[in-house]
């Protein structure tokens, strides 16, 4: 999918929107473990409730590795059932030296075919250069997370003053473009997001930690804002496991399309 599909879609569903499908069997309400396969009978309904709203969906894969083949067999199951015109992101965070990124990527993109990958870039050039060799394919780079040791390295200034995640953005627009290399920027880092957006003015950005995480959806798009929106904003539990019980699609819906009638507005106020 390229960055005019994706921003067509948002246009279409007035939503950036982004769904993660971190399904965990001791989350998910317990009716569905009577199903075969309980992983992807409950991805099957949130998709079913939500797939109108979102543009994207980030299904994590440790919570499917976790659970061996059959975590797998579920994630492809999964994937399939997505509507081939929505985003699908592999929340994998690999990044290897050369050899083993290329495996990497034949794995995710030509047997699994997602959209993307998260992608970290501690390795360099080497480690990222596979994923961004697959046509119509994006890498998602790892540039200013929002857990709270990203402190320990991202913000580590080096001579010149400026911080690791800079230094991960002005390098990595070497290997790739708006086309086919995106960032995530976390929500809880809300005061570097302006600073990000003037590095990479017209890349798309991968927000986690909007809602659980406490960050500000309007100062993400405020400040994160491109022409073409430039953003998929990511929720996880406060869509998923909004209920835990046999309602759990139809509340999972109901928060989707709070999220999704805020981004309308903040397309209207941003996007111009």
């Amino acid at each position: 999918m390229d960055k005019l599909t994706l921003f067509k879609q948002i246009q279409e569903k007035k939503s950036f929107l982004c769904i993660g499908l971190d399904t965990d069997l001791h989350k998910i309400p317990k009716h569905l473990l009577e199903y075969e396969d309980p992983i992807f009978e409950f991805n099957k309904q949130i998709i079913d409730a939500t797939k109108d709203l979102a543009v994207a969906y980030k299904p994590n894969t440790a919570f499917y590795e976790a659970l061996g083949a059959k975590g797998w067999q579920s994630l492809a199951r999964t994937l399939d059932y997505i509507p081939n015109d929505i985003f699908t992101i592999a929340d994998a965070k690999r990044g290897d030296i050369g050899n083993t990124s290329r495996l990497y990527a034949q794995a995710f993109f030509d047997r699994m075919n997602f959209d993307s990958i998260t992608v970290a870039p501690y390795m360099g050039v080497d480690s990222v250069s596979p994923f961004l060799s697959f046509e119509g394919k994006w890498v998602i780079l790892l540039a200013l997370t929002s857990n709270e040791g990203s402190q320990d390295f991202q913000m580590i200034q080096s001579g010149d003053g400026k911080p690791l995640f800079q230094h991960v953005l002005e390098k990595s627009q070497e290997w790739g473009s708006a086309n086919n290399l995106m960032y995530v920027v976390g929500a809880t880092r809300g005061e570097f997001i302006a600073e990000v957006r003037k590095i990479v003015p017209d890349h798309f950005f991968l927000v986690p930690g909007v809602g659980a995480q406490g960050g500000s959806l309007e100062e993400v798009a405020k400040y994160g804002m491109n022409a073409h929106c430039g953003l998929l904003v990511n929720s996880s539990r406060g869509i998923i496991y909004a209920s835990d019980g046999e309602d759990f699609a139809q509340v999972a819906r109901d928060e989707a399309r709070k999220l999704q009638a805020e981004m309308e507005e903040l397309l209207q106020k941003f996007c111009k």
